[in-house]
């Protein structure tokens, strides 16, 4: 990698090696080990992501077959379009071995080495490495990606991001503010495009845009045993660095707001480059495309569902609320010990230092809804589809053990409440998760509804949404048993025990308005019922 291209690229490691085909396929990320996306493409479910637009964004692009030299002999990487910024590219210029991995990971049709969606349209801008280019033609970029494919793009890649001291700001810190934090928390929101981001922040690291809202921030697990189920120890967020405040703002997000969302693979990968040779790759650039692969999954799902007139299904599943909601609830947190109590969670994701999710403060803390490493837990594609496949119900009526919605709530009814159908068993765990975006809006100068370079944005803040799993007394009495109560954060989680065997409910709260009266978001859950 040249020198130029090094301080935005999320760090990686590679090799060239000739693995055996089948211990490739064995070993992948992909299958029950990793995320368990393979299972997704067979029957019955034959998800492959098959019309569903998602984006790349980098300071390089992937060769694309026809245009350019480096991959004419290599047609396993197909892309629907590449863009230098918003506009055309010149063939063979801008072409980088990273970007090109990282594509692979989401649509490669190699049968050894498949992407995550390998039958989805990627769309990819490159910024460019020149030293003139920064947070303005990056955001320029993304905007461009959002809109192609009719404006239907449903996720958008970020493996790379800039360094601190890039950022033209007097002093700036990583308070959310940055010119192209803000972007993606507007194109967020506007676009409706879930933006999945590797989260490279500590020291040595490329934290902007991680101090994003709207956005969805990667780590990356290594093996075990075969199995993906520890934080990489060179994953650059430290354990105590929130606590000490030291390097709050400088090197992690201000204050005590997480910036880790999920993990999912991204050691020792194994990939093809350009050339058609195999090669191993590391880092948080690898484990971001699975979530954003992972999402043209369950979008083909959700479309599906649409075309076919399935009852609780509307076109709320094309929210990127939904999306971060979902994937946020059906992670693994703690391997199920067969009773199905533990949710059919598949692995026990430690940190590194060992710790699993309960011995997190996130755990124990109802104002911190997220774990500084782990995040809500280890990307889980099928159980993904699962909390997904539930459908979505609103509180107008009694709900199943399993779903989602999305909705809006405001100041006038300050609470609704999602009554479940059926008592809840004792000693099973709830996962409950609540997503909600920031209100950043563009200073348009020139009002013609699109970010031009030179344009700035606003942040009008974030409205405090607060969530509850409540006891459902009879005799219309409650009592709160968990709660998730964060006065920074736009996500609420909660993972906790059910601790005796009766009805229960979730309860949505609009705690703080900061901007509007109005407050759109997405819920999930998945509970157990009583047997």
């Amino acid at each position: 990698m040249s020198k130029k291209l090094s301080w935005i690229i999320s760090g990686f490691t590679a090799s060239c090696l000739g693995t055996p085909v089948l211990a490739l396929v064995f070993s992948s990320s992909l299958g029950s080990n990793g995320i368990d996306a393979l299972r997704l493409h067979q029957p019955p479910y034959n998800l492959t992501g098959r019309k569903i637009a998602i984006g790349q964004v980098e300071i390089g692009r992937p060769g694309m077959f026809g245009v350019d030299k480096a991959v004419s002999n290599n047609r396993m990487v197909s892309l629907a379009a590449v863009f230098l910024r918003n506009g055309p590219v010149k063939s063979n210029s801008g072409v980088d071995p990273h970007a090109y991995n990282v594509a692979g990971v989401m649509v490669s049709k190699d049968k050894a080495l498949p992407g995550v969606a390998p039958a989805a349209r990627l769309y990819s801008s490159a910024v460019g490495s020149s030293k003139s280019m920064g947070q303005p033609e990056e955001c320029l970029s993304a905007q461009h990606i959002a809109s192609q494919n009719g404006s239907d793009v449903r996720a958008i890649n970020f493996s790379f991001g800039e360094p601190l001291n890039r950022d033209p700001r007097p002093e700036p810190l990583l308070d959310g503010n940055a010119l192209l934090t803000q972007c993606i928390d507007w194109s967020s929101r506007v676009h409706n495009v879930l933006y999945p981001i590797a989260g490279n922040q500590g020291k040595g690291g490329i934290p902007i845009p991680t101090d994003n809202f709207n956005g969805l921030n990667v780590a990356f697990s290594s093996r075990r045993g075969g199995i993906f189920n520890k934080v990489d120890v060179s994953n650059l967020a430290g354990v105590n660095e929130g606590v000490t405040g030291r390097l709050s703002g400088k090197e992690i997000n201000l204050g005590i707001r997480r910036s880790i969302g999920i993990v999912a693979p991204g050691s020792n990968i194994s990939l093809l480059n350009p050339d058609g040779k195999t090669n191993k790759v590391t880092g948080t650039s690898f484990a971001a495309p699975h979530v954003t692969g992972t999402v043209a999954l369950l979008q083909e799902f959700g479309d599906r569902q649409l075309q076919t007139k399935q009852t609780n299904w509307t076109i709320s599943s094309r929210r990127h609320e939904v999306m971060k909601a979902v994937l946020l609830n059906s992670t693994d947190k703690i391997q199920d010990t067969g009773s199905g109590l533990e949710l059919g969670m598949t692995r026990t994701l430690i940190d590194k230092q060992n710790k699993d999710w309960l011995a997190s403060d996130a755990y124990k803390n109802p104002k911190i809804p997220l774990d500084a490493q782990m995040g809500a837990g280890h990307l889980n594609a099928f159980r993904a589809y699962q909390q997904f496949g539930a459908g979505q119900f609103a509180p107008l009526r009694t709900v199943p053990a399993m779903g989602w919605d999305y909705r809006a709530i405001d100041q006038k009814r300050a609470n609704l409440d999602y009554v479940l159908a059926k008592p809840l068993q004792q000693g099973s765990y709830v996962s409950l998760t609540l997503s909600w975006d920031r209100l950043v809006q563009l200073n348009d100068k020139n009002n013609n509804d699109r970010y031009d370079v030179g344009d700035t944005f606003s942040d009008r803040g974030l409205n405090n949404l607060d969530l509850y799993l409540v006891k459902d007394d009879t005799k219309g009495s409650s009592k709160t048993i968990c709660s998730s109560n964060s006065e920074v954060d736009s996500v609420e989680h909660i993972f906790c025990p059910v601790p005796a065997t009766g009805n229960y409910k979730i309860r949505v709260q609009y705690r703080k308005q900061v901007n509007q009266a109005t407050q759109a978001f997405a819920l999930a859950w998945w509970t157990v019922p009583m047997k």
